[in-house]
């Protein structure tokens, strides 16, 4: 019997291991990787290129997560203010673009600037992520950036999202910030992110290696059968492990696929839930000089990735001396985008694209390429993720399963919240044994 089981080992997963590890409950993680550590993974490659399993940064404001995350790597990390941009049409813009506009073609700027004056004009509570975005920067600008990359990297057009997602990632500025850097490239940083931390070495798994070595992880067990009423695990690798109680940090539909006696209206609620699906493309080049930038937002339908970063900026380490690294995200989900190609197609397609804005020159050497296929990358926040969610959650709170993470709690956390959340699975588990 196991005790507790916690499903995963990411950082969700790890922080309901911290907190339980803190309260000397017995635990056991099983994780269906042969490496733990989630979608926080690294990789080193056999070039000596480190890449993440997608860009991972710290940028927390919490002091404890910051002090608990330092630690972990003995004080060796390093900050960094963020530098952020924007490729629009042949024009690398600053970001946020909406107040940094200088550069742009002068009809499009003054179209904004109208449309931005009209909007904030009009009185009435938006419905979807559309008409927030319409009310707060005007259709011009909405439609030429900010509903543009939605549909790239959300896969799914803004009137059917909602705003349950928003919190602090889209700025809305003064119109004097507007105004301000529609005249001068000379602007204030901005951006919801200033400050973040990255491991000196070793990648971002870094932060969470000496709290796996702590971890009792059982490594290889995919959960293919959950018995919630025997309380049974059932993996694919034959093994057959009881527990006493469950947290789990696995994407919703799937733990739901795996009871399989689950009411058929939960089930339909479960397969409602949708999430993007990310090709992450890496490439290394044999120059550092790639980028000024730690990563970019692409808003032209013509190139297929949505955001670039530069994992060589986040760290030297992640790069051989003298080299500089190019990650690549292209979105698509089963609901909305259904992804077309293999990895290697779209490696090329990628490399292709980097050529075309002229990240790669054309006596660069491309020392290394892979892809890696995500298949949970994002929550997509569309109208029918409310009651759908309500309804899954409803069931597995009546059994006593605690969920946590971005999958878990099918929410857009970032790292910390997601360690958090994490923790506050564990706590809820803790605080319903000790009221028994």
């Amino acid at each position: 019997m196991t005790e507790i089981a916690v499903l995963g080992s990411g950082m969700a997963a790890l922080g309901a291991s911290y907190r339980l590890r803190q309260e000397g409950a017995d635990h056991i993680a099983f994780d269906m990787n042969s490496q733990a550590g989630g979608h926080t993974s690294s990789h080193r490659d056999e070039h000596g290129f480190v890449f993440d399993e997608g860009p991972h940064i710290s940028f927390t404001k919490d002091e404890r997560i910051k002090a608990l995350f330092a630690e972990n790597v003995n004080g060796d990390y390093v900050a960094f203010s963020a530098k952020v941009n924007n490729y629009w049409k042949g024009h690398w813009v600053k970001h946020p673009a909406q107040c940094n506009l200088y550069g742009l073609p002068t009809d499009l700027v003054v179209k904004i600037l109208e449309d931005m004056f009209a909007a904030r004009s009009q009185a009435g509570a938006p419905a979807n992520y559309e008409e927030w975005l319409i009310a707060s920067y005007g259709r011009t600008f909405a439609e030429h950036f900010p509903m543009q990359y939605g549909r790239k990297y959300h896969t799914v057009e803004a009137r059917n999202m909602s705003l349950d997602w928003l919190g602090p990632r889209l700025y809305q500025p003064a119109m004097k910030e507007v105004l301000t850097g529609a005249l001068t490239p000379e602007t204030p940083d901005v951006h919801y992110i200033t400050d973040f931390r990255y491991p000196a070495r070793g990648g971002f798994l870094s932060y969470l290696r000496p709290m796996l070595k702590q971890m009792d992880i059982r490594l290889g067990h995919r959960l293919v059968r959950l018995d919630p009423t025997s309380r049974i695990m059932h993996f694919s690798n034959g093994s057959e492990v009881p527990y006493r109680h469950l947290v789990s940090s696995l994407p919703l539909p799937e733990l739901i696929k795996t009871i399989h006696d689950a009411p058929a209206d939960v089930a339909e609620a479960a397969s409602r839930l949708a999430c993007s699906i990310c090709m992450v493309v890496n490439v290394g080049l044999n120059r550092a000089d790639v980028s000024d930038w730690h990563w970019t937002y692409f808003y032209d339908d013509d190139f297929c990735f949505s955001r670039l970063s530069f994992p060589h900026m986040f760290a030297p380490s992640n790069a051989p001396d003298g080299m500089g690294s190019i990650q690549a995200e292209v979105y698509f989900s089963d609901k909305y985008k259904p992804l077309t190609g293999t990895p290697e197609e779209w490696t090329e397609r990628v490399i292709t694209d980097l050529r075309r804005c002229g990240l790669i020159r054309s006596n660069d050497q491309i020392v290394t390429k892979s892809a890696l296929h995500v298949r949970y990358a994002n929550v997509i926040f569309d109208l029918e993720r409310a009651a759908a969610l309500a309804t899954v959650n409803a069931y597995l709170d009546g059994l006593g399963i605690q969920r946590c993470g971005r999958y878990g709690d099918w929410g857009y956390l970032w790292t910390d919240e997601s360690f958090k959340s994490g923790e506050n699975a564990a706590q809820r588990l803790l605080d319903s044994v000790a009221a028994r």
